[in-house]
């Protein structure tokens, strides 16, 4: 078992035909919506990296990291989030899904990063944690634009923020991120990643 990581563009198509199908496990797309299996999921400005937990040509898990500068309090930070986190049905609680989010951590770590920020589905928070996530409290990430903002506070949507800070500036500045709106702005494509 390893993690192979692909800019979400040059991932090989019989690994992105896998993705697609276990991604339309979890979300199943409406009848004739299905997107082609070469389309990318994302916005380039984004700068997806798709990463993989293959086990002998099969994918068990898939995820992708989305980044972009935001500017929060005053500064400017190099940003990064998790997005379509999936595991396939048939190997599911086995810890692949764990594996593959710590590893994302510590990519984003490792591309320098200022931090990783992310909204989960509240029942979640503690798979996250698990994988070297924290809560940040009362925050709501803003995203879609500024013309056309999509916050992750909207009546239904259930969603808690997770993150965690790399370097030292996010350190020195994570509790003005603490019960604030951080303006993410992903775009159309990923109103909120």
């Amino acid at each position: 078992m390893r993690i192979l990581s692909f800019p979400e563009a040059a991932t090989p198509s019989e690994l992105r035909l896998q993705v697609r199908e276990i991604q339309e496990q979890a979300w199943p797309s409406a009848p004739g919506a299905v997107a082609p299996p070469d389309a990318p999921a994302h916005d380039s400005a984004l700068r997806p990296l798709s990463m993989l937990l293959v086990d002998d040509g099969t994918v068990l898990a898939a995820l992708d990291i989305l980044s972009k500068d935001i500017v929060h309090a005053g500064a400017r930070f190099a940003a990064g989030g998790l997005s379509t986190v999936v595991t396939r049905r048939e190997t599911r609680g086995r810890g692949h899904g764990r594996r593959l989010v710590a590893a994302a951590r510590e990519t984003m770590l490792a591309r320098k990063l200022d931090l990783g920020l992310f909204t989960c589905d509240g029942p979640l928070q503690a798979f996250y944690e698990s994988a070297g996530w924290r809560i940040l409290p009362g925050a709501v990430l803003i995203g879609g634009t500024p013309h056309d903002p999509f916050p992750s506070d909207q009546a239904g949507f259930e969603k808690v923020t997770m993150a965690d800070f790399f370097s030292s500036a996010a350190r020195e500045a994570e509790a003005s991120f603490h019960e604030s709106r951080i303006e993410l702005y992903p775009g159309e494509i990923d109103k909120l990643w």
